[in-house]
C-alpha cells in the first residue's frame, strides 16, 4: 500500500475526520500526511473546508505531529518534494491546506482532521508512504 485517503464532511466535536492506519514490520516508515481543504476547490468540490488542522496520534493517544497551514511548518520544501515523489497533487504555495512529514515505528496511529475555529466543510485526509 502506497497511499490511502478519504474525502468527507468535517463537522465539529466528534464529527471530524478520524482515519486510522497501522504500520507493520520493524524499523520505521516516513509518511506524508495531508489534510486538504482549499485545494479541493480546484477539482470542482464545493463547500471545501477553508482551513484544515491536522494531527497525528500514536496508540497511546499522544500527538506526535500536527500542522495548520502546510507552508508555515519547518519543512515546506521537503513536503513539496515528498508530494511529487508519491504522485500527490501539488498544494498551492501559501494555501491553508495542512501537510506534514512524520517518521513512525510499527504500531497503530490515527489522524484527526478538523476545521480551525470549529469551521466545517469537505476535506480530504491522505497518508502516503514516502520512499
Amino acid at each position: 500500500l502506497a497511499n490511502i485517503s478519504t474525502r468527507a464532511l468535517v463537522g465539529t466535536g466528534a464529527n471530524i475526520i478520524i482515519p486510522g492506519f497501522v504500520i507493520a514490520g520493524s524499523g520505521s516508515e516516513q509518511l506524508l500526511a495531508r489534510g486538504d481543504g482549499p485545494a479541493l476547490t480546484g477539482f470542482g468540490v464545493s463547500g471545501a473546508l477553508a482551513q484544515p488542522s491536522l494531527s497525528v496520534f500514536n496508540s497511546s493517544g499522544s500527538v506526535i505531529a500536527s500542522n495548520t497551514g502546510w507552508g508555515t511548518g519547518t519543512n515546506p520544501a521537503q513536503i513539496t518534494s515528498a508530494g511529487a515523489s508519491v504522485g500527490a497533487f501539488a498544494l498551492a504555495s501559501g494555501s491553508a491546506d495542512s501537510a506534514l512529514i512524520v517518521n513512525v515505528s510499527a504500531g497503530a496511529y490515527t489522524m484527526q482532521l478538523s476545521g480551525v475555529s470549529n469551521s466545517t466543510g469537505v476535506a480530504l485526509a491522505e497518508v502516503y508512504e514516502v520512499p
